[in-house]
Protein backbone atom coordinates (compact mmCIF):
# COMPACT_ATOMS: atom_id res chain seq x y z
CA UNK A 1 0.00 0.00 0.00
CA UNK A 2 2.88 2.33 0.92
CA UNK A 3 4.61 1.65 -2.07
CA UNK A 4 1.21 2.05 -4.13
CA UNK A 5 0.70 5.46 -2.68
CA UNK A 6 4.22 6.58 -3.02
CA UNK A 7 3.80 6.32 -7.21
CA UNK A 8 -0.06 8.38 -7.20
CA UNK A 9 -0.25 11.83 -8.04
CA UNK A 10 -3.40 13.73 -7.21
CA UNK A 11 -2.95 16.28 -9.88
CA UNK A 12 -2.57 14.29 -12.59
CA UNK A 13 -6.12 14.24 -14.18
CA UNK A 14 -5.56 11.64 -16.07
CA UNK A 15 -4.26 9.04 -13.33
CA UNK A 16 -7.04 10.34 -11.25
CA UNK A 17 -9.82 9.28 -13.20
CA UNK A 18 -8.04 5.97 -14.30
CA UNK A 19 -7.60 5.01 -10.56
CA UNK A 20 -8.71 1.70 -9.86
CA UNK A 21 -10.56 1.85 -13.19
CA UNK A 22 -9.38 -1.77 -14.37
CA UNK A 23 -10.57 -3.05 -11.33
CA UNK A 24 -14.25 -1.10 -10.98
CA UNK A 25 -14.55 -2.86 -14.86
CA UNK A 26 -13.12 -6.57 -13.72
CA UNK A 27 -15.93 -6.39 -10.85
CA UNK A 28 -18.18 -5.05 -12.97
CA UNK A 29 -17.78 -8.08 -16.19
CA UNK A 30 -17.99 -10.45 -12.90
CA UNK A 31 -20.75 -9.23 -12.27
CA UNK A 32 -22.06 -9.65 -15.24
CA UNK A 33 -21.10 -13.37 -15.50
CA UNK A 34 -22.68 -14.01 -12.15
CA UNK A 35 -25.67 -13.17 -13.48
CA UNK A 36 -25.58 -15.31 -16.67
CA UNK A 37 -24.85 -18.07 -14.54
CA UNK A 38 -27.70 -17.46 -12.54
CA UNK A 39 -30.57 -16.69 -15.12
CA UNK A 40 -29.13 -20.00 -17.22
CA UNK A 41 -29.96 -22.40 -14.40
CA UNK A 42 -33.73 -23.73 -14.02
CA UNK A 43 -32.88 -25.66 -10.73
CA UNK A 44 -37.02 -25.99 -10.52
CA UNK A 45 -37.19 -28.39 -13.31
CA UNK A 46 -34.79 -31.13 -11.19
CA UNK A 47 -37.42 -30.39 -8.41
CA UNK A 48 -39.87 -31.47 -10.56
CA UNK A 49 -38.45 -34.19 -12.20
CA UNK A 50 -37.89 -35.59 -8.18
CA UNK A 51 -41.24 -34.88 -7.84
CA UNK A 52 -42.55 -37.12 -11.14
CA UNK A 53 -40.66 -39.72 -9.84
CA UNK A 54 -42.11 -39.87 -6.66
CA UNK A 55 -45.39 -39.64 -7.76
CA UNK A 56 -44.51 -42.27 -10.28
CA UNK A 57 -43.42 -44.98 -7.36
CA UNK A 58 -46.21 -43.91 -5.16
CA UNK A 59 -49.04 -43.95 -7.59
CA UNK A 60 -47.86 -47.46 -8.52
CA UNK A 61 -47.99 -48.62 -4.42
CA UNK A 62 -51.98 -47.11 -4.00
CA UNK A 63 -53.66 -47.88 -7.06
CA UNK A 64 -55.72 -50.76 -5.33
CA UNK A 65 -58.55 -50.40 -3.64
CA UNK A 66 -55.67 -52.57 -0.73
CA UNK A 67 -53.08 -50.65 0.20
CA UNK A 68 -49.28 -52.33 -0.22
CA UNK A 69 -48.34 -53.87 -3.01
CA UNK A 70 -49.32 -57.09 -1.49
CA UNK A 71 -53.43 -56.33 -2.07
CA UNK A 72 -51.84 -57.40 -5.73
CA UNK A 73 -51.94 -60.65 -4.64
CA UNK A 74 -55.18 -60.84 -2.68
CA UNK A 75 -57.30 -60.63 -5.86
CA UNK A 76 -56.52 -64.29 -8.13
CA UNK A 77 -53.38 -65.53 -9.91
CA UNK A 78 -53.97 -63.19 -12.85
CA UNK A 79 -52.66 -60.02 -10.44
CA UNK A 80 -49.15 -60.96 -10.27
CA UNK A 81 -48.98 -60.96 -14.17
CA UNK A 82 -50.44 -57.57 -13.73
CA UNK A 83 -48.29 -55.93 -11.59
CA UNK A 84 -45.64 -57.36 -13.34
CA UNK A 85 -46.87 -55.85 -16.68
CA UNK A 86 -47.01 -52.48 -14.68
CA UNK A 87 -43.53 -52.79 -12.95
CA UNK A 88 -42.35 -53.09 -16.09
CA UNK A 89 -43.76 -49.86 -16.83
CA UNK A 90 -43.28 -47.45 -14.41
CA UNK A 91 -39.33 -48.80 -14.01
CA UNK A 92 -38.75 -47.71 -17.50
CA UNK A 93 -40.42 -44.03 -17.00
CA UNK A 94 -38.53 -44.30 -13.40
CA UNK A 95 -34.95 -45.18 -14.75
CA UNK A 96 -35.59 -42.55 -17.89
CA UNK A 97 -36.26 -40.13 -14.64
CA UNK A 98 -33.13 -41.43 -13.22
CA UNK A 99 -31.37 -40.90 -16.15
CA UNK A 100 -31.76 -37.10 -16.09
CA UNK A 101 -31.05 -36.94 -12.79
CA UNK A 102 -27.70 -38.00 -13.21
CA UNK A 103 -27.09 -35.68 -15.71
CA UNK A 104 -28.24 -32.63 -13.91
CA UNK A 105 -26.27 -34.14 -10.81
CA UNK A 106 -22.86 -34.11 -12.97
CA UNK A 107 -23.78 -30.94 -14.09
CA UNK A 108 -24.47 -29.30 -10.44
CA UNK A 109 -21.11 -30.81 -8.97
CA UNK A 110 -19.15 -28.80 -11.94
CA UNK A 111 -21.42 -25.46 -10.74
CA UNK A 112 -20.58 -25.90 -7.67
CA UNK A 113 -16.94 -26.15 -8.41
CA UNK A 114 -17.14 -23.34 -10.78
CA UNK A 115 -18.86 -21.39 -7.99
CA UNK A 116 -16.16 -22.06 -6.08
CA UNK A 117 -13.33 -20.34 -8.29
CA UNK A 118 -16.03 -17.38 -8.95
CA UNK A 119 -15.62 -16.91 -5.14
CA UNK A 120 -12.15 -16.66 -5.11
CA UNK A 121 -11.84 -14.66 -7.87
CA UNK A 122 -14.50 -12.02 -6.19
CA UNK A 123 -11.88 -12.28 -2.85
CA UNK A 124 -8.98 -11.29 -5.10
CA UNK A 125 -10.71 -8.13 -6.41
CA UNK A 126 -11.81 -7.33 -3.17
CA UNK A 127 -8.39 -7.31 -1.79
CA UNK A 128 -7.32 -5.52 -5.10
CA UNK A 129 -9.99 -2.67 -4.39
CA UNK A 130 -9.26 -1.91 -0.95
CA UNK A 131 -5.34 -1.78 -1.70
CA UNK A 132 -6.67 0.89 -3.94
CA UNK A 133 -8.47 2.51 -1.40
CA UNK A 134 -6.17 2.15 1.87
CA UNK A 135 -3.40 3.47 -0.64
CA UNK A 136 -5.54 6.52 -2.42
CA UNK A 137 -6.71 7.28 1.15
CA UNK A 138 -2.68 7.18 2.69
CA UNK A 139 -1.96 9.45 -0.35
CA UNK A 140 -5.31 11.53 0.19
CA UNK A 141 -3.71 12.58 4.11
CA UNK A 142 -0.33 13.22 2.86
CA UNK A 143 -1.20 15.78 0.28
CA UNK A 144 -3.92 17.29 2.38
CA UNK A 145 -1.63 17.60 5.31
CA UNK A 146 1.45 18.70 3.66
CA UNK A 147 1.32 20.33 0.06
CA UNK A 148 -2.30 21.73 0.39
CA UNK A 149 -1.28 23.24 3.67
CA UNK A 150 2.00 24.90 2.34
CA UNK A 151 0.15 26.34 -0.70
CA UNK A 152 -2.50 27.43 1.65
CA UNK A 153 0.39 29.14 4.36
CA UNK A 154 1.96 30.53 1.23
CA UNK A 155 -1.44 32.21 -0.16
CA UNK A 156 -2.17 33.47 3.29
CA UNK A 157 1.65 34.96 3.45
CA UNK A 158 1.79 36.45 0.32
CA UNK A 159 -1.66 37.89 -0.22
CA UNK A 160 -1.31 37.44 -4.17
CA UNK A 161 -4.06 35.93 -6.00
CA UNK A 162 -2.00 33.39 -8.08
CA UNK A 163 -1.17 31.58 -4.48
CA UNK A 164 -4.55 31.86 -4.05
CA UNK A 165 -5.60 30.33 -7.62
CA UNK A 166 -2.61 27.18 -6.59
CA UNK A 167 -4.02 26.48 -3.41
CA UNK A 168 -8.09 26.38 -4.75
CA UNK A 169 -6.93 24.30 -7.56
CA UNK A 170 -4.90 22.01 -5.74
CA UNK A 171 -7.87 21.40 -2.94
CA UNK A 172 -10.42 20.76 -5.92
CA UNK A 173 -8.15 17.90 -6.78
CA UNK A 174 -7.81 16.56 -3.84
CA UNK A 175 -11.67 16.74 -3.74
CA UNK A 176 -12.25 15.03 -6.89
CA UNK A 177 -9.71 12.45 -6.11
CA UNK A 178 -11.72 11.65 -2.97
CA UNK A 179 -14.86 11.23 -4.97
CA UNK A 180 -12.99 8.88 -7.33
CA UNK A 181 -11.67 6.91 -3.92
CA UNK A 182 -15.69 6.84 -2.73
CA UNK A 183 -16.95 5.80 -5.90
CA UNK A 184 -14.02 2.58 -5.66
CA UNK A 185 -15.80 2.20 -2.11
CA UNK A 186 -19.38 1.51 -3.80
CA UNK A 187 -17.70 -0.86 -5.77
CA UNK A 188 -16.21 -3.10 -3.27
CA UNK A 189 -20.05 -2.92 -1.93
CA UNK A 190 -20.82 -4.85 -4.92
CA UNK A 191 -17.98 -6.91 -4.08
CA UNK A 192 -19.10 -7.60 -0.45
CA UNK A 193 -22.55 -8.48 -1.01
CA UNK A 194 -21.57 -11.28 -4.05
CA UNK A 195 -19.50 -13.15 -1.52
CA UNK A 196 -22.37 -14.48 0.29
CA UNK A 197 -24.78 -13.99 -2.56
CA UNK A 198 -22.07 -17.01 -4.45
CA UNK A 199 -22.13 -19.29 -1.15
CA UNK A 200 -25.93 -19.20 -1.31
CA UNK A 201 -26.01 -20.21 -4.38
CA UNK A 202 -23.02 -22.65 -4.05
CA UNK A 203 -25.57 -23.91 -1.05
CA UNK A 204 -28.70 -24.65 -3.09
CA UNK A 205 -26.70 -26.86 -5.89
CA UNK A 206 -25.39 -28.55 -2.72
CA UNK A 207 -28.42 -29.64 -1.07
CA UNK A 208 -30.49 -30.09 -4.36
CA UNK A 209 -27.28 -32.55 -5.74
CA UNK A 210 -27.88 -34.07 -1.75
CA UNK A 211 -31.10 -34.36 -2.92
CA UNK A 212 -30.62 -36.12 -6.39
CA UNK A 213 -28.47 -38.84 -4.46
CA UNK A 214 -30.38 -39.66 -2.17
CA UNK A 215 -33.50 -40.42 -4.38
CA UNK A 216 -30.75 -42.36 -6.79
CA UNK A 217 -29.22 -44.09 -3.71
CA UNK A 218 -32.02 -44.46 -1.76
CA UNK A 219 -35.88 -43.81 -2.70
CA UNK A 220 -34.97 -46.31 -5.78
CA UNK A 221 -33.05 -49.42 -4.58
CA UNK A 222 -35.72 -49.56 -1.47
CA UNK A 223 -38.63 -49.09 -3.95
CA UNK A 224 -37.20 -52.31 -6.30
CA UNK A 225 -36.68 -54.12 -3.23
CA UNK A 226 -39.96 -53.62 -2.28
CA UNK A 227 -40.98 -55.32 -5.21
CA UNK A 228 -38.08 -58.12 -5.45
CA UNK A 229 -40.24 -59.18 -1.55
CA UNK A 230 -43.31 -59.17 -3.16
CA UNK A 231 -42.81 -61.05 -5.89
CA UNK A 232 -40.96 -63.60 -3.66
CA UNK A 233 -43.74 -63.89 -1.49
CA UNK A 234 -46.02 -64.19 -3.85
CA UNK A 235 -43.97 -67.38 -5.06
CA UNK A 236 -43.76 -68.58 -2.21
CA UNK A 237 -47.54 -68.57 -1.55
CA UNK A 238 -47.88 -70.32 -5.38
CA UNK A 239 -45.04 -73.22 -4.12
CA UNK A 240 -47.05 -73.73 -0.71
CA UNK A 241 -50.51 -74.12 -2.63
CA UNK A 242 -48.78 -76.55 -5.24
CA UNK A 243 -47.23 -78.67 -2.29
Amino acid sequence: VADFAAKIDVENTTQVMQYGAGAQKKMADFSEKTLESVKTKDLGEVGGMITSLVTELKNFDVEEEEKGLFGFFKKGTNKMQEMKTKYSKVETNVEAIAGELEKHQVQLMKDIDLLDRMYELNLGYYKELTMYILAGKKKLKEARETELAALQEKAQRSGLPEDAQAAKDYAEMCDRFEKKLHDLQLTRTISIQMAPQIRLLQNNHALLSEKIQSTLTNTIPLWKNQMVLALGMEHSRQALEAQ
